[in-house]
């Protein structure tokens, strides 16, 4: 496949799967005008390098794996931006389950934290992440339970009462 031809398959997917890719960058960087940015961000990258892609199927995958990195990357700068002894404004949700779920989320590491979008947010399937991140599919697996593992445990810890199915 050809540079042009790939672009051309780049911008489809860019186009097609906008949504999809807005939800991962949105969970990454919890913030819509950053979601908005990443999206826009990894979208001149991915037309800037597609003509790096060697096989034209792993496209999708590359393309998810630049929103993810471009959202890591809005979170870094963001952590060096901000001052020490500022706490952020962080608004009121109205969905207490939700909170808990970002907040939940956030104490797992980056690693961790991905393979759960991916897999529940995104519903992709483990030999798919394993794409994205570049890893061995029992990699991911494992990666998978343990994040799951320490999750249960943290909403246990948190409220005893809540019944984790």
């Amino acid at each position: 496949m050809e540079v042009k031809d790939r672009m051309a398959a780049a911008e489809e997917i860019l186009t097609t799967q906008y949504e999809k890719l807005y939800r991962l960058a949105y969970t990454y960087v919890q913030n819509q005008e950053d979601a908005l940015d990443v999206v826009q961000e990894s979208a001149c990258k991915v037309i800037r390098d597609c003509g790096n892609v060697r096989q034209a199927e792993h496209l999708s995958t590359w393309i998810c794996r630049v929103v993810i990195n471009t959202s890591l990357d809005v979170l870094r700068r963001r952590k060096k931006e901000m001052p020490a002894f500022e706490m952020p404004d962080i608004p009121a949700e109205e969905n207490y389950g939700e909170t808990e779920l970002k907040h939940v989320l956030g104490q797992l590491d980056e690693k961790s934290r991905t393979v759960i979008v991916l897999r529940y947010f995104e519903d992709m399937k483990l030999d798919e992440i394993a794409e994205i991140l570049g890893e061995n599919t029992n990699t991911v697996k494992a990666r998978l339970y343990r994040a799951l593992k320490k999750l249960r445990s943290y909403l246990t810890e948190e409220s005893p009462l809540t019944p984790i199915h």
